[in-house]
């Protein structure tokens, strides 16, 4: 989720959406998201409030600077050089090929992403925050991943599409894991994922959506999960 593991507040840009990603066969779904108007009862979802989106860019780079010193090493944020070789695509259907598998492999939780599909400055985006660069995108999720407690990604559906300007991926999502917090607090969320092509075949476009609100979203890592039921 890149707005759980949102990047320096300095990159941060000003634009949000919660879509269904079969919006875009409309498409798109999440793209963070996004290729199509929001419709008017999700509306009020898409407006992340400035606030927010500058607490999560803050506390997420205080985070980095302690993991940085902690490990004493800058070298684990570094995209490893071997992947850029690897996972190329010929096709569309190469690129859902290697999606479908980067989902069984859990790179929303593990980090282990197949960085080769992507461009260089791929636009990464959710409800809470958008920047770009994939070598940002690969140590935001290392950030993250030591937080995870008995985490999950489980993919319910991929897909490819095109629409008048640009070939796309779409896929939707279910996230559950507890962070390592004194209050294990549970996150849950369903979402959707948009991934926009360019004529190489690279992801440009790495747009995600919520079925919850960023506030709310925000709000399950504040939520002890004593006493709350098990999703």
């Amino acid at each position: 989720m890149a707005g759980i593991c949102g990047p320096n507040p300095i990159l941060n840009l000003h634009r949000t959406t919660t879509q269904s990603p079969l919006n875009l066969h409309r498409v798109h779904g999440g793209a963070r998201w996004f290729c199509c108007s929001v419709s008017p009862e999700n509306e009020n979802k898409t407006k992340t409030p400035p606030l927010l989106r500058l607490a999560v860019s803050g506390v997420t780079e205080l985070l980095r600077l302690f993991s940085s010193s902690a490990q004493g090493n800058r070298t684990d944020y570094q995209l490893k050089t071997e992947d850029r070789d690897k996972n190329s695509a010929s096709n569309i259907d190469d690129v859902l090929r290697i999606l479908k598998a980067d989902y069984e492999n859990a790179y929303f939780v593990t980090g282990n992403f197949s960085s080769a599909i992507y461009a260089e400055d791929c636009l990464f985006e959710d409800p809470t925050i958008r920047f770009r660069g994939k070598e940002l995108y690969y140590r935001n999720l290392k950030l993250l991943v030591p937080f995870f407690d008995s985490p999950s990604i489980r993919l319910q559906k991929i897909e490819k599409g095109a629409n008048m300007e640009t070939d796309f991926v779409a896929a939707t999502w279910r996230l559950r894991t507890y962070l390592k917090l004194p209050w294990r607090p549970l996150i849950s969320v369903n979402g959707s994922t948009i991934y926009e092509l360019d004529e190489k075949l690279k992801i440009v476009r790495h747009a995600e959506s919520w079925d919850v609100t960023a506030l709310e979203a925000i709000g399950q890592i504040f939520t002890p999960s004593i006493g709350r039921p098990s999703e």
